[in-house]
């Protein structure tokens, strides 16, 4: 090995470039991160781009540290027996250590019409695929926004701010994640916005056309626009390249997020699963994830033991268009409190919240590994140690 420690960063995302740039605080240790944009993607805001009142990218000169080298390419393959990366033009790029942090997108929706007739908004393309379709649409065109999870609630909010006839499809609860009380102040601002909420039985969609959505029920609504938010997905780069995953496709880890298959792969963000118990797909978790990857790898460079990650909750923030948000409190094992902030309040704690996690990027570019603030989660612990009991017990029974 040369006196230089070659780390690879694959994905430029939240997690990815916390990773990389707290990387940066060995002088020995190059730090090459491969992203297909040129541009940060502030995936929490893609639902104003749709709405048209945020662009949703950063340069990557201010949020990068400026020893990282960024490198505009998608990742084929890794080869982890020759510590390397095909990208998609063909090159190759070595590595020393590797940080996975591909991230998330869209779900295949496996719903008939879906995937020819809806459009996701999970990624930067997307979005902005989406926003011509809405231009070309006549204002009173009904709209309609499948899936009522955080994405689903802020798009249906966003658009019918604008005066758009908007129909959020739940297929279920509406704001599952979010306390009673919480869910109440939710259906409560979008029913002032003018939109329809399909809640409850019958409500999951069967089918989608150019001009109508289908649901279980039997009822079938007009749809100009109809925009899909239900579920999320990951890349299957790591199971293409021989890498164990989950059943979505997350990377398999341990405790400290290295790959179950090998001590030189690190995973982070939405496409880890560490000890197969993964934590929310969130910007709340990639940002606690990222330095910990990283500290994984600096530990690994130093020949000391890594520590195993601690993460913990403490809010879920969504904004109902530009004057009203819901802040939800949540414990720190990401289970919903009664406590939230509503109305105008809420909105600017979560705009305070969009703004802030640039910044936070920037602080770790600038001085990496100076500060520490996730929270903890002791309940996983306890979790992780009550499932090894188990599987204790069941192996001396099997014996």
């Amino acid at each position: 090995m040369s006196g230089n420690t070659e780390v690879v960063v694959i994905g430029g995302g939240y997690a990815g470039v916390m990773a990389a740039n707290r990387l940066t605080q060995r002088a020995d240790v190059t730090v090459t991160l491969i992203n297909p944009r040129p541009a940060f993607v502030d995936r929490i805001r893609l639902h104003q781009l749709v709405g048209g009142t945020h662009d949703a990218v950063t340069d990557y000169r201010k949020i990068l540290a400026q020893d990282v080298r960024l490198m505009v390419d998608t990742v084929t393959r890794i080869d982890t027996a020759g510590r390397g990366v095909t990208l998609e033009s063909g090159a190759t790029v070595g590595y020393d250590h590797l940080v996975y942090a591909v991230g998330s997108g869209s779900a295949d929706p496996r719903v008939p019409g879906a995937a020819e007739f809806a459009y996701p908004i999970a990624g930067l393309e997307e979005a902005q695929r989406l926003r011509p379709a809405l231009d070309a649409a006549p204002a009173s065109a009904p709209v309609t926004v499948v899936g009522a999870g955080p994405t689903g609630i802020e798009t249906a909010a966003e658009l019918a701010e604008q005066g758009r006839t908007v129909t959020l499809v739940c297929g279920g609860l509406l704001g599952l994640s979010l306390h009673p009380r919480g869910r109440r102040a939710v259906a409560r601002r979008l029913a002032a916005l003018g939109v329809s909420v399909l809640d409850g039985p019958g409500t999951k969609v069967t089918e989608v056309t150019r001009d109508a959505v289908r649901l279980a029920g039997g009822r079938e609504l007009p749809s100009a626009v109809t925009v899909w938010t239900a579920g999320f997905g990951v890349p299957d780069l790591a199971a293409r390249s021989g890498l164990r995953t989950d059943a979505l496709g997350r990377l398999l880890t341990d405790e400290t997020l290295t790959s179950v298959d090998d001590e030189r792969v690190v995973a982070a963000g939405d496409s880890a699963a560490p000890s197969d118990l993964p934590f929310r797909m969130s910007c709340q978790a990639a940002v606690q994830l990222g330095p910990q990857a990283a500290e994984t790898v600096l530990s690994r460079i130093a020949g000391e033991r890594p520590a195993a990650i601690d993460v913990g909750f403490v809010a879920t923030c969504i904004s109902l268009g530009r004057h009203a948000g819901v802040f939800q409190i949540m414990g720190r094992d990401d289970t919903a409190k009664r406590y939230y902030l509503g109305g105008r309040t809420g909105a600017k704690v979560k705009e305070l919240i969009c703004r802030s996690i640039p910044w936070q990027l920037s602080y770790e570019a600038r001085k990496p590994g100076a500060h520490t603030w996730w929270s903890k989660d002791a309940k996983r612990r306890q979790l992780l140690r009550a499932r090894a009991d188990q599987e204790r017990v069941t192996a001396e029974r099997a014996a």
